[in-house]
């Protein structure tokens, strides 16, 4: 009897084992699957954004060719559609590999599960062989009452309850084990129609960046056989840039000088203050303010930045506080030509200069302050259009080849307030010219906007 009582503590130890076992490392790959489920996602809304992207530029896009076979306008919105549909296809292929890992790990719990489920089932036929030997309640009650001592009664009492348990804890453990593992075939059969629909997706979207280039290469090879035009076009363009940069440099300077002149005035008024006091009591101290007038003023003309009131430092320093994370000064579009020195598009051996960034957009679209600011200048430059120059401190930003402008000098302007809009030229490219100013020193705006 008692070894046949060993037997039974025996197939209990390993039933919970068998447990035990089954569920470990199905919660390991449920872990990893929830940590990869999360970047997967991430990548999805990525791909949804760049695909917002590039309905936009194909909208831009559409507008230049109604004007024009050929225009730089058109070669720099398919540049744009080009980089974003690289993005899109690299997104892709990031989404596969981790449809690709998440197919594998299922695979994985799918054999795990379904070893489990084997063993579960082995155990069980073991207990339930078992069972059949003791299968009536005579010989169960034989069997408690064999025992050589109450304890021992006792401890196959408890065998008996304990053999009962795991039978039906096996027994619901192989139904949910089933259960799970019709749920992982599922989940796999859909992650693999999940993969072939991408690949299929990734297929378009090569087919569409080669369209994309070839329609790239026709605009640079149409565009080539234009080159008299092409010059004509960058030395007009670079003779508005020096009157803009012309315009800016007086503006500055007009402001630091005034600016200067109001800090003297003012330093002078409270000298003459303080010194009216002690003018009654020592008359030699006129000749002394009088000398510290005249170096205020002095000091005044040497000034090469904005001097500040305590309002203008406080709105300078909050400016640039907000590097990086600027508002965009329109809604709509992408930056056509970047800041610095770089080579022409079409023209070989060329180098431009942009003082900023070109924008380009929509038709019509609404042009806003990024910060709020005071209009220091509105003005009207050939080969430029509309210009508005906005002052945040020491700080200037400037918006140019506006089609109208809805703001005045010397008006306060906030944030996001509209304050024109974006002039379309004859080849149908609307395009924002946007630049970013300290005192005389000009900066490069993409350090300053943030993502639009």
């Amino acid at each position: 009897m008692r070894g046949r009582s060993n037997v039974w503590g025996i197939w209990l130890v390993v039933g919970l084992l068998a447990l035990s076992q089954a569920t470990a490392p199905l919660a390991q790959q449920r872990r990893r699957t929830a940590s990869t489920k999360k970047s997967k996602a991430q990548l999805q809304r990525e791909r949804q954004a760049t695909l917002r992207r590039i309905n936009e530029t194909s909208r831009i896009l559409a507008q230049t060719q109604r004007q024009k076979e050929a225009s730089l306008g058109q070669l720099n919105a398919l540049k744009e559609k080009l980089t974003v549909q690289q993005g899109v296809i690299r997104n892709i292929s990031s989404e596969l590999k981790y449809i690709e890992s998440d197919v594998q790990q299922t695979e994985t719990q799918v054999q795990h599960t379904s070893q489990s489920l084997k063993q579960l089932q082995e155990e069980y036929g073991r207990l339930v062989y078992a069972s059949s030997k003791t299968a009536n309640s005579y010989n169960s009650i034989m069997f408690l009452f064999a025992a050589e001592s109450f304890n021992q009664f006792m401890q196959r009492l408890r065998y008996v309850r304990q053999y009962s348990e795991v039978r039906r804890t096996q027994a619901a453990q192989i139904a949910s084990t089933q259960q799970r593992l019709t749920q992982q075939l599922t989940g796999l059969t859909e992650k693999k129609q999940e993969k072939s629909s991408l690949l299929s997706t990734q297929l378009s979207e090569n087919r569409n960046l080669v369209s994309l280039k070839t329609q790239q290469d026709q605009v640079v090879t149409k565009l080539s056989q234009q080159e008299e035009q092409l010059r004509r076009e960058l030395a007009e363009r670079q003779q508005a840039v020096v009157r803009l940069d012309n315009l800016i440099a007086e503006r500055v300077r007009e402001e630091i000088a005034r600016a200067a002149r109001a800090a003297a005035a003012r330093a002078a008024a409270r000298a003459a203050a303080r010194n009216s006091t002690a003018t009654r009591r020592s008359p030699s101290s006129t000749s002394r303010t009088s000398a510290a007038e005249e170096a205020a003023v002095a000091a005044a003309e040497r000034v090469d930045r904005v001097t500040l009131t305590p309002e203008a430092a406080v709105l300078s320093s909050s400016f640039a506080e907000n590097q990086g994370r600027l508002l965009w000064p329109v809604a709509r579009g992408f930056i056509s030509q970047h800041f610095g020195r770089h080579a022409h598009p079409v023209l070989k051996h060329v180098i431009v200069e942009n003082r900023g960034v070109d924008i380009q957009t929509n038709a019509g679209e609404p042009v806003r302050a990024i910060f709020n600011g005071k209009v220091l200048t509105v003005a009207n430059i050939a080969g430029m259009n509309n210009i508005v120059m906005i002052q945040h401190g020491e700080y200037f930003t400037v918006y140019a080849k506006l089609r109208s402008v809805s703001v005045s000098e010397g008006e306060q302007v906030h944030m996001r307030q509209q304050i024109g809009t974006v002039y379309t030229n004859t080849e149908g490219t609307s395009e924002l010219q946007f630049q970013v100013w300290r005192n005389s020193a000009n900066l490069n705006p993409e350090r300053w906007l943030g993502h639009k």
